[in-house]
């Protein structure tokens, strides 16, 4: 088992930053690809971004527009989601997910721990 604990949501003005955590614990052992994710009142979960390991491959979504940036920190077991030029559509509950693979991806189905969410408000 792998459990999952984001961090560092908040509210926040349009064009601002934040910066989310993803601190994995348990079987950490293992290689695991992570993802966040997130979902926005009465929409369903969407993809964000992913990063591999070891090699640290990255995927983003097409609406993240060079605009976020995954990182991976192996010592601490920890991902790092560095959000800029924050829009009011972003404003959703973050999540992280791992994957028992090294190679991240987009789909959902395929995570198969989840953390409880980070609340992420980003006024107009």
């Amino acid at each position: 088992q792998v459990q999952l604990v984001e961090s560092g949501g908040g509210l926040v003005q349009a064009g601002g930053s934040l910066k989310l955590s993803c601190a994995a614990s348990g079987r950490t052992g293992k290689d695991y690809a992570m993802g966040w994710f997130r979902q926005a009142p009465g929409k369903e979960r969407e993809f964000v971004a992913a990063v591999g390991r070891p090699l640290s491959l990255t995927l983003y979504a097409d609406y993240v527009e060079g605009r976020f940036t995954i990182s991976r920190v192996k010592a601490q077991n920890t991902v790092h989601l560095e959000m800029t030029n924050l829009k009011p559509e972003d404003t959703a509950v973050y999540y992280c997910a791992a994957r028992q693979s090294w190679f991240p991806t987009k789909e959902i189905r395929e995570y198969d721990y989840w953390g409880r969410g980070t609340q992420v408000t980003v006024s107009s």
